[in-house]
């Protein structure tokens, strides 16, 4: 059964949280004199990259992590959905673009990067990435060998990277898109996303047997019941991200348009 007490503290994980914020803390403390001469701390930022690390770890070195990998699927699919919603956008929203345009531009890659973080790129990826990912024998593959498990959630953290990038870019060297191609792209990764959440939802087999047998942990809550549930959460998190972008954007194109007038 689970050990609600058990916490992981594996080298790979803890140590590669801590590099994380010790680059960020190196960057925007003694090194921002460099980056961004004049510039303050950017406190706010801070706040937001690093509750990105906490809700990092609470998604993959909480019991939540037991829970997801041994008996419920709809417990990872939260999992799953913290890391792509909620970490990857406070990472870019807590990073500053005088951290990262020095990066981009150093690499001398501002065109083939340019080109990774286009609208039609990000949705294509993290479309790809994350349906590929939930086959059967993929997805069932990740519950058996911890690495792939590791390398599985690397990889949604990345294309969840790119996910937002469109929206919420933390560059001024490659920037999010006008307010309509924002809407647009918000409108298109959601359609794109229909076919594997109602592929979790509409199957009439359990398509993922560590769930199928695993030990009951709520009474009366069948393996049918996780998958569906599991199902809806993915698409109703999904409508509620992709709605409230769009609010947002609606919001910042018309106060704009708006400004623009008055000017």
């Amino acid at each position: 059964m689970i050990d609600w007490r058990h916490w992981h503290n594996e080298p790979f994980l803890t140590g590669g949280l801590i590099l994380a914020g010790w680059l960020f803390a190196i960057l925007a403390g003694p090194l921002r004199g460099r980056l961004a001469p004049g510039a303050p701390f950017p406190r706010s930022k801070a706040i937001l990259f690093y509750s990105a690390l906490v809700l990092f770890y609470l998604a993959v070195g909480s019991p939540l992590d037991q829970v997801s990998e041994r008996f419920l699927l709809s417990a990872h699919m939260v999992q799953h959905l913290v890391i792509m919603y909620l970490v990857a956008l406070l990472l870019l929203l807590g990073t500053p673009s005088w951290i990262i345009d020095p990066a981009i531009r150093a690499l001398g890659a501002e065109k083939g990067i340019g080109r990774l973080v286009s609208p039609f790129s990000c949705a294509v990826l993290s479309t790809l990435v994350i349906s590929i990912w939930h086959l059967p024998f993929l997805y069932e593959w990740t519950l058996q060998d911890k690495l792939v498990h590791v390398g599985e959630h690397l990889m949604f953290l990345a294309v969840s990277l790119l996910y937002w990038w469109p929206l919420a870019s933390p560059s001024e060297v490659l920037p999010a898109p006008s307010y309509g191609v924002r809407m647009i792209y918000l409108f298109a990764t959601e359609v794109t996303m229909i076919p594997v959440s109602a592929y979790i939802v509409f199957s009439s087999d359990i398509l993922y047997p560590t769930y199928e047998y695993a030990p009951r942990l709520i009474a009366g809550f069948s393996p049918g019941d996780d998958q569906l549930t599991a199902g809806i959460i993915m698409k109703i998190s999904g409508m509620l991200v992709t709605l409230t972008a769009l609010g947002v954007c609606f919001f910042k194109w018309s106060r704009s348009s708006n400004r623009n007038a008055e000017g």
